[in-house]
């Protein structure tokens, strides 16, 4: 393994290690700001004065931090799939924070993470060379990861206009692909804004090149609406169900991405690349394992009943008869409960 290599991977591994405990402490802000006022899944904005969220929000700009700096040292196909081992986090702190059990299979999942992570370690290719940031440009600009970039924004701006509206509340990938989308050029653009610093550090100044500037304004646009949309479907569904979901979407659209852009698979051999996919897969088994054996969120109890058909109740009487509610029927004086059949399906 190439020394670059050991170090983007420690700070990898540093960086899940702060974003998948932040998922839970967000998700607690989230719930404490969703109960004493709207909620972030139906445009609220009260978490902001949250302090728990706030701290989640600290925990992951540490770990984006640290993943920002791994991507200097090794390629996106080694960092980004260890963005598995935060999910571990995650479903650990779930269990035990936010009572989301974490059965025997789900452990299993853990485990599958671990091991194909451990796979790319192994199998990753090293970083490329780069002298200037004007390189970096001219990779960016390049007709195939051109084409990639403009079909990414068209697919954004028909799930922000035309699904969110429609289906953001009851389809988790509406939410979801915003973020991995938008994930895959704000980590291209951080890449080369990393570069760029540590170009200037060791003695090449970058900050007169408005190509830097280009590529800040691009990763800022992006991490800004990522943030947004992520704390939708981190209120709006459960964290189980986002965290692994978004992995698995983001890693894979950041390794095409950066395949396209950085070429990060040119000279090697064909068992590397076939060793690095299967650990991807394997990988991605586990984290969809661990999906699946996790319970699903409860619906908030303001939104309890709101699905539920008015069209059939029934009143049940203090001497034990049992009648049913019409449209035009009134009230009857004497009634105990109204149950909703609907309720107890």
């Amino acid at each position: 393994m190439y020394t670059a290599n050991l170090i983007g991977f420690g700070l990898a591994v540093a960086s899940s290690a702060f974003i998948g405990s932040s998922f839970i402490i967000k998700k607690k802000g989230l719930q404490r700001a969703g109960a004493s006022g709207s909620r972030a899944g139906s445009g609220g904005h009260g978490y902001l004065r949250e302090p728990l969220w706030w701290i989640g929000m600290i925990a992951m700009i540490f770990g984006e931090f640290a993943n920002f700096v791994a991507y200097i040292y090794a390629p996106a196909v080694l960092v980004t799939p260890l963005g598995a081992l935060s999910i571990i986090v995650s479903a650990v702190l779930a269990h035990f924070l936010l009572k989301e059990k974490l059965r025997k299979m789900g452990i299993l999942g853990c485990i599958l993470c671990v091991v194909g992570s451990t796979v790319i370690v192994l199998h990753a290719p090293g970083e490329h060379d780069i002298s200037s940031v004007d390189e970096i440009w001219e990779l960016a600009t390049q007709p195939a990861f051109v084409l990639y970039a403009a079909s990414a924004i068209a697919v954004v701006l028909a799930l922000v206009l035309y699904c969110e509206p429609r289906y953001g509340q009851t389809n988790i990938m509406v939410y979801i692909g915003v973020c991995s989308i938008f994930g895959s050029l704000t980590v291209m653009s951080i890449k080369a804004i990393g570069i760029a610093i540590k170009l200037t550090l060791e003695g090449f100044s970058q900050a007169a090149h408005y190509q830097t500037w280009v590529f800040v304004m691009i990763a800022v646009t992006c991490i800004i609406t990522q943030l947004n949309y992520l704390n939708k479907a981190l209120d709006t569904f459960n964290t189980a169900v986002v965290s692994p979901i978004y992995y698995a979407m983001f890693t894979s659209l950041t390794i095409f991405a950066s395949a396209i852009m950085f070429k990060d698979w040119a000279g090697q051999s064909a068992s590397s690349i076939v060793s690095v996919l299967c650990g991807f897969v394997t990988v991605l088994s586990g984290t969809v394992i661990l999906h699946s054996t996790r319970d699903p969120e409860a619906p908030p109890v303001s939104d309890a009943y709101s699905s539920l058909s008015p069209q059939i109740s029934w009143l049940v009487h203090a001497n034990g008869e049992i009648w049913k509610h019409k449209d035009n029927d009134e009230m009857h004086p004497e009634f105990v409960a109204i149950i909703r059949q609907d309720h107890f399906k």
